[in-house]
């Protein structure tokens, strides 16, 4: 299914702050530099969701997933995500991993699987999400991407 979303790359950091913030997600580390693999829905004063990728050779982490709540339930999350896995497989990236909180289930319904913390790659452990900024709790998931 092709997204019916139009999706952008590199938002505004402060709409991304904003929008990650507003959802009760870590931005301390969200800089210019990051946002080189970010994309965003919406207009770009006002994004309606956000996704980000670190690239790390052939690992990736996906970090950041947000929409906007009246936006929600709509397929734009989906999107976004998908959108991310295609820029992370063009790239010659095989895994996404992540971390969350509090959608651990909807990660499950598009592939996604738990991992062990401890089997994370080393570029992954040294993420900054990783290592200092989720918490111990947080559900820790990959997914392969295959061709």
């Amino acid at each position: 299914m092709e997204s019916s979303h139009l999706i952008q790359c590199r938002p505004p950091r402060e709409a991304v702050v904003h929008l990650l913030e507003s959802s009760g997600l870590p931005s301390q580390d969200v800089t210019d530099s990051v946002l080189d693999h970010f994309f965003y829905a919406g207009s770009t004063s006002s994004p309606q969701g956000v996704v980000g990728l670190e690239l790390y050779g052939r690992s990736a982490l996906l970090r950041s997933l947000v929409v906007v709540p009246e936006r929600r339930q709509g397929g734009l999350a989906s999107d976004l995500v998908r959108h991310a896995e295609r820029y992370a497989h063009a790239r010659g990236v095989t895994s996404i991993y992540l971390l969350t909180t509090t959608a651990e289930d909807f990660f499950k319904r598009r592939g996604y699987v738990a991992a062990a913390r401890a089997a994370a790659p080393p570029e992954i452990r040294s993420t900054r999400e990783f290592a200092d900024l989720c918490p111990a709790s947080s559900a820790f998931l990959v997914k392969a991407l295959v061709s």
